[in-house]
């Protein structure tokens, strides 16, 4: 898949020295980079069986919705195409149901081409500190979902960074997809095409329990699935999901409780193929390639009316998908971006040690002249 990421309605303010502008969101199927075709069929969870007890606790509705499930002959799991689950497919359990409901399912339905916005960011014309910090996301500037400062709209979009970035500095940006903020902090030196980088990761600590990581207390917003808030490695995003029962986590569950993942087969995480990154251009603040791996989970808890659920023993989060967006600067961008900066950077270097030999040597020609000139007027 390939996402569009060229922002469009820009719009710049002078007043506040702001730009607003949305972010497309989209993408399209590539064959060449695929092991199949988009109508490849696979056994995957029933999204609306499996979402059905959350988003109606009641056990009257529960009753009802039952029979359309029976009526329906849908279970908990079921086969979809990837088409299908990705972009969305008419569920037959929900196209029963005879009151107004939506009846199109699909993991990135409904947000298929269309934009995420608007941002707000300054633009750094008065303090270059400040260029590509978010002012405001949809118009506020702090999120509904989580209390106290876990709700703080932070740092970039990812895109950029204010300029002049030391290996000591904390990188923060905003994922909407995933209704909060993140922070990224030094992890290597890398040379992308030519370019200098540093690479910037997602710490283990991310979506750590707030008994390992007292920050993410403020994350933790219901206690019986998370266990009083000791689970780690997930994250309950259903409060900005209209209440569907949504997690997120590292793919393959990577750095999660042991007891998350004991319950699902074929599990395999790798620090290397499941980690989030970010490779920056310090002097310019670039982001010049990325690499954001996340998993998208379903809680499935045991529901004693529906059929399809009543057998279950204990609640799972079950894995749905995992995503490796990735980008990097094009071959061309990247010569043009090495002719322009970092050819121009090392140039600067280069007549600095110049400048500084010559100075050094002037110094000491000047030394041995003015102790010349002493020794001959003592003489």
């Amino acid at each position: 898949e390939v996402r569009y990421l060229a922002k469009k309605n820009i719009v710049q303010d002078p007043k506040t020295h702001t730009v607003s502008f949305l972010q497309p969101k989209g993408a399209i199927f590539e064959p060449s980079l695929s092991v199949g075709t988009e109508n490849d069929t696979f056994t995957v969870l029933n999204l609306a069986v499996a979402a059905a007890p959350h988003l109606y606790p009641s056990a009257f509705i529960q009753l009802i919705l039952n029979v359309f499930i029976k009526r329906s002959k849908s279970s908990m799991f079921q086969k979809r195409t990837l088409k299908e689950l990705l972009w969305g497919y008419t569920d037959p359990f929900l196209n029963l149901i005879p009151y107004s409901t939506p009846t199109t399912v699909g993991m990135f339905y409904p947000h298929h081409n269309t934009s995420d916005g608007v941002y707000k960011v300054f633009s750094g014309k008065n303090d270059a500190s400040k260029v590509a910090i978010i002012d405001s996301y949809k118009g506020k500037k702090n999120l509904p979902y989580w209390p106290s400062y876990c709700g703080m709209i932070n740092g970039t979009d990812g895109a950029s960074f204010p300029p002049f970035i030391e290996k000591t500095r904390v990188l923060r940006f905003f994922a909407s997809e995933i209704c909060r903020s993140f922070y990224a902090v030094f992890g290597a030196e890398v040379n992308l095409k030519g370019i200098p980088v540093y690479r910037f990761i997602l710490p283990s600590m991310t979506f750590a329990s707030p008994l390992q990581n007292p920050e993410n207390r403020c994350f933790c917003t219901e206690k019986i699935i998370s266990k009083n808030c000791t689970l780690y490695g997930v994250l309950d995003i259903s409060k900005c999901k209209e209440g569907k029962p949504v997690y997120i986590s590292l793919p393959h569950f990577l750095h999660a409780s042991p007891e998350i993942a004991k319950t699902i087969e074929g599990l395999n995480p790798n620090q290397e193929e499941h980690s989030t990154y970010l490779d920056v251009e310090p002097i310019t603040g670039f982001t010049l390639r990325f690499a954001q791996r996340l998993q998208i989970n379903l809680l499935v808890k045991p529901a004693r009316i529906i059929e399809a659920l009543k057998n279950l023993k204990q609640n799972y989060i079950v894995p749905v998908l995992w995503l490796n967006e990735t980008g990097t600067i094009s071959d061309e961008k990247a010569e043009m971006f090495r002719k322009q900066v970092t050819e121009k950077i090392n140039l600067l270097g280069l007549v600095e040690m110049i400048l500084l030999s010559v100075g050094v040597v002037m110094f000491i020609a000047f030394m041995i002249s003015y102790c010349t000139c002493r020794s001959k007027k003592v003489n």
